[in-house]
């Protein structure tokens, strides 16, 4: 196995001085408490600087963390904050609907799956935490692009991958069940992704009404689907049911 990559040591060394600083540093404060050269630690800075993670004060010259990377660290607090709001509301809701249930959120043109309650039976099942699912052709996926206008401009321009006979492939059509989302408040997906299964899915809001994820639930058509392969009203009621409980957890107001 490959050894540890010495730049990279010291970069995170850098982050971490200045995470724990009350204010700015200055390269050779850095260079001191590090001992390291003050050349090594000026271009690790300006490295930094590029892409974002520090930045630097034109008065003082000094350093502190940048945009980029505070993003990445509320990002990583947002969805663990959603995981741990949604854990006893995603057991309520398997155990109520006899399915299994994911919870996901937006991740680089993907859903990524955070949390993943088996369904409540002694069959043999995989962990789903960690998967990404496509967006057009998922439940989830439709329950956030229906609410993110950034993410459905993201893919109207690119080629839609078909999974499925009856994968969403065309824009505009996608475009028009992306309407039916918001007006009914749920998605659905019917052996879009994979052939016998189904899904529905309802967002989750947290302050001011803003979507930051979906939860919903997902297993045989037979099972979640009626007479003319409609999802199951019961069923749409409780995944609503638990969208709207996990959002009041969140901050959301009613809606």
């Amino acid at each position: 196995m490959p050894g540890p990559v010495q730049s990279i040591e010291r970069a995170a060394a850098i982050l971490r001085m200045l995470a724990s600083s009350s204010g700015r540093l200055g390269v050779g404060e850095l260079a001191g408490s590090l001992g390291l050269a003050r050349g090594t630690v000026h271009g690790i800075l300006r490295t930094l600087v590029r892409v974002g993670f520090v930045e630097q004060d034109e008065a003082s010259g000094k350093y502190q963390l940048g945009a980029a990377l505070l993003h990445l660290g509320t990002s990583y607090l947002d969805v663990n904050e959603l995981r741990s709001r949604a854990i006893n509301w995603a057991d309520a809701l398997a155990a109520r609907s006899g399915e299994a249930v994911r919870i996901g959120t937006l991740l680089e043109g993907k859903v990524l799956v955070v949390h993943h309650v088996f369904r409540p039976d002694d069959s043999l099942q995989a962990m789903d935490i960690g998967t990404l699912l496509p967006l057009h052709a998922s439940a989830l996926g439709k329950a956030l692009l229906a609410h993110d206008a950034n993410a459905a401009a993201s893919i109207r321009g690119g080629e839609l991958e078909s999974y499925c006979r009856r994968t969403i492939t065309d824009p505009r059509s996608l475009a028009r069940a992306l309407t039916r989302v918001r007006e009914q408040g749920w998605a659905a997906e019917i052996e879009e992704f994979s052939l016998g299964q189904a899904s529905i899915a309802a967002p989750i809001r947290g302050y001011g009404g803003l979507v930051v994820g979906a939860i919903g639930v997902s297993g045989a058509v037979e099972r979640l689907c009626g007479t003319g392969r409609v999802p199951e009203p019961a069923l749409v009621g409780y995944v609503r049911d638990a969208s709207r409980a996990v959002s009041r957890d969140l901050g959301a107001a009613r809606w």
